[in-house]
């Protein structure tokens, strides 16, 4: 049974061209690798094509994958990457990652039934606001802070998926973290 077997098994089956084990690394990463590149494009559309060329590029190179690192590493570091070429193409395209007149049901915030569409409404504002301040951090401080905050990676594993050093990771979060709370307190929240 493949559901039994660890990431490093199922990609050296997906090399020997089990498709069906690769098709369970991608079943087993595809939600974390589109949050991720979620976190780091905030589109939805966006982030599904980059986590689609994620999964494509990664089983193109699948001979390449030398089992240095983990596999979720791998992933998390060919995700970066395709979100980096994303943002390049769109930046020489002119367009906003952000443009207010992008589908407002990409960026819905799924309420608890028994809360007033008021107060969703008002949740709905303060994630939009927190999601703009992120994506304007530099990238270098946007792929940390997504990958802690968003991703729940350890310190280590962002380490591991970005190749930096494990003070470079520290440092960058803080210095992310700084800068969102300095944006955040220019942004008057109303509680009603």
């Amino acid at each position: 049974m493949l559901i039994n077997l660890s990431d490093e098994q199922l990609v050296e089956l997906a090399v020997s061209k089990d498709s069906e084990a690769f098709g369970e690394v991608v079943k087993r990463w595809e939600r974390k690798i589109f949050a991720l590149c979620f976190g780091m494009l905030g589109r939805e559309d966006d982030a599904r094509d980059a986590a689609q060329e994620t999964f494509i590029a990664a089983y193109r190179n699948l001979a390449n994958f030398r089992g240095e690192a983990k596999v979720s590493s791998w992933l998390h570091r060919i995700a970066v990457n395709q979100c980096l070429t994303t943002k390049r193409r769109a930046k020489t395209r002119s367009e906003d990652f952000l443009d207010e007149e992008s589908n407002e049901e990409e960026r819905v915030f799924i309420a608890p039934e028994h809360t007033s569409p008021s107060r969703t409404t008002e949740q709905n504002e303060r994630l939009n606001i927190v999601r703009q301040a992120v994506s304007s951090l530099p990238v270098d401080l946007r792929q940390v802070i997504v990958m802690k905050e968003f991703e729940d990676m350890t310190f280590q594993e962002i380490s591991e998926t970005l190749e930096l050093p494990l003070s470079t990771v520290k440092s960058r979060l803080y210095t992310a973290l700084k800068q969102l709370r300095m944006k955040l307190e220019r942004v008057p929240l109303e509680v009603t």
